[in-house]
């Protein structure tokens, strides 16, 4: 017998999967406590008991998975509630630097899930980088497909090697992820600039690139610098722009829904 669709989110959640399982939670003569489970592939289980509602919950169910948020939906009356689980987010980081060093021990305080590439052997080492995820020793063609690359990944190219960084923003830029982002003076972002143009970006694509990397908090070192950068790919993945809470105009200050589970963790393993 298979599981139910609540008992497998449970399990998924569990192996920090990626998935959202929709329930029929109200509205008048609603087949309540029906749900719906959406894998990360996009296929199912479960079932809504209307196709055409079962397409509009699916569809809900994978956006709100990428943008890992449990939301409560209606749809001509009939109330649904998409509940997501999400593996940590993935920060990759190219060049195996002290900078790398910093933001890697800062991503995985925060939670996230930080990988280092660097063709350079003698760099790139589980030594140097304890709080990795992975250490890849690659150039960046092969450690990106290692790595894998998803809506939910972050880029970070902290070099300042043309052969490396215009490499690895060359697969960064056109691949889904959430965020690109490299370090390098003014004069060091518009020749690198000219060159992914010269080389058959355009302007659109170029539009996407966070450079120089980092909120700008007057950050000075390592740690300071980690700080920015990480400052910014938390408030890129939260969909906000950065500024100061005070400056904040209305609006709620924190997410509630990043900021507790939609449902006890008990009632995502039940069946």
């Amino acid at each position: 017998m298979s599981a139910s669709p609540q008992a497998e989110f449970g399990a998924l959640a569990a192996a920090e999967g990626r998935a959202a399982v929709v329930t029929i939670v109200g509205g008048e003569g609603a087949a309540v406590g029906l749900k719906l489970l959406v894998r990360e592939d996009g296929s199912r289980s479960g079932g809504l008991g209307a196709a055409g509602l079962e397409e509009v919950a699916a569809q809900l169910a994978s956006e709100l998975m990428w943008a890992e948020r449990s939301e409560l939906h209606e749809h001509q009356g009939v109330q649904l509630f998409v509940d997501v689980t999400a593996p940590a987010p993935r920060l990759v980081i190219f060049g195996a630097v002290d900078y790398a060093m910093a933001l890697c021990r800062l991503a995985r305080a925060a939670g996230w899930r930080p990988f280092v590439c660097d063709p350079r052997s003698q760099f790139a080492t589980p030594e140097r980088f304890p709080e990795a995820e992975a250490v890849i020793a690659a150039w960046p063609q092969e450690a990106l497909q290692r790595v894998g690359i998803d809506r939910a990944t972050y880029v970070a190219v902290l070099t300042h090697d043309p052969k490396l960084d215009d490499a690895a923003l060359g697969i960064a830029l056109r691949s889904d992820a959430a965020y690109v982002g490299a370090m390098g003076s003014r004069k060091a972002q518009e020749r690198r600039r000219e060159r992914l143009l010269a080389n058959g970006f355009h302007e659109g694509e170029l539009e996407r690139l966070a450079a120089p990397i980092g909120l700008d908090l007057g950050a000075t070192g390592p740690e300071e610098t980690a700080l920015s950068v990480m400052a910014e790919v938390v408030a890129v993945r939260n969909g906000r722009a950065g500024g100061r809470l005070r400056d904040k105009q209305g609006g709620r200050i924190h997410d509630e829904d990043r900021a507790q589970p939609a449902e006890p963790a008990a009632s995502r393993e039940s069946a």
